[in-house]
């Protein structure tokens, strides 16, 4: 058994657990029927019965370990994000066939998808150097109406978290819907002022300004939801952004509840440490959230490859006792969240 937690996560893994639910939707919009269901139960109880097979693959890859495929998966499971949308919102809300009920299966699942694996997807798109994937990532979170999120995850959240300068880091006993309103609201307007300072120190070449993009690609989205499917396209669109933003809200809610940096002498903060943020062992939401889980190492090496990213022990950072996914569902009722983590969260706070 010890030999079988030694393994890292194999990059075919990533790929079969990640990009499988998006077939599953794809064939459940065109037919329906059982193909809907399967894409359901995949995204919530078959993912969560695999992670109570507790050992596999819980091992870190080799310091120095190349992943020639990891960014050409990116780039397949980005494009199958911006086809799922709009035919998601046909599924939804034009003429697919569909029962009320297969409808609404295809919404809640496929949202979680766009949430759980399409945020990840473009995570790393952001943080990677070359600028087209950059901005297919960016095109991502434009597609979920969250493309504020390109500027305000590298340039706000990366310098500020787990401090009370963060919007997106959750204070102890703060509920997962205050935060929702605080820390949306907060990363837009922080995002676009540190855009403007980077326009400032660039004045020789601006450019377009990126929020003036993220709007008009907002305005683009919803007028391709008419397009496909009238006012209830729109509709469709846009409730399908909310839930899967709601999704990406959650896991920063999680990931740094609680846990927050000290200020030193001279009035900086302490550096990020693995302390500061909760990590996950469970090896198949790692997979299909592309080791989003393993949120302290990606906090120490922001463009690490996701298959690169590596455990740290829990003596030395905070480990949710729950899968991330269900961690998650917790949180969306606050009183069950706040008893449940406290005991967790106590060592992690005095050691702060």
């Amino acid at each position: 058994m010890q030999e079988m937690t030694s393994r890292p996560l194999p990059m075919v893994l990533f790929a079969l657990a990640s990009a499988t639910p998006l077939a599953l939707f794809a064939l459940g919009i065109l037919w329906g029927g059982v193909w809907v269901l399967a894409a359901l139960v995949y995204m919530t109880v078959f993912a969560a019965l695999l992670d109570q097979i507790s050992g596999l693959f819980a091992g870190d890859a080799p310091e120095g370990a190349e992943f020639p495929a990891a960014d050409a998966m990116l780039v397949v499971l980005a494009l199958g994000a911006l086809g799922l949308m709009p035919a998601t919102v046909w599924a939804v809300a034009g003429d697919s066939g569909l029962s009320g009920w297969g409808r609404l299966a295809v919404f809640v699942g496929a949202g979680l998808w766009f949430g759980q694996v399409a945020n990840p997807t473009a995570h790393e798109l952001i943080h990677r150097s070359p600028r087209g994937l950059f901005r297919l990532g960016g095109l991502v979170y434009c597609w979920l109406l969250f493309g504020h999120h390109t500027s305000a995850h590298r340039l706000v959240h990366h310098r500020h978290a787990a401090s009370l300068d963060d919007p997106n880091t959750a204070r102890s006993g703060e509920g997962y819907y205050a935060f929702l309103i605080r820390a949306w609201a907060g990363s837009f307007r922080l995002g676009w002022a540190a855009e403007d300072a980077l326009r400032a120190r660039r004045a020789s070449k601006p450019g377009l300004h990126p929020y003036a993009v993220y709007i008009g690609m907002a305005a683009v989205c919803v007028a391709l939801g008419v397009l496909i499917a009238g006012p209830l396209g729109a509709l469709a669109w846009i409730a399908l952004a909310a839930h899967a933003q709601s999704q990406l809200m959650l896991s920063d809610y999680v990931q740094h509840y609680g846990l927050l940096r000290a200020r030193l002498a001279d009035g900086r903060l302490e550096p990020v440490a693995a302390r500061h943020s909760w990590n996950a062992p469970h090896w198949f939401s790692s997979a299909y959230m592309l080791n989003a889980p393993r949120h302290s190492d990606h906090h120490a090496h922001p463009t690490r490859p996701y298959p690169a990213l590596r455990l740290p022990p829990p003596d030395q950072a905070p480990h949710l006792p729950w899968p991330l996914p269900f961690a998650c569902l917790l949180a969306l009722f606050p009183p069950l969240w706040k008893r449940a983590i406290r005991p967790h969260l106590k060592p992690w706070r005095l050691a702060a």
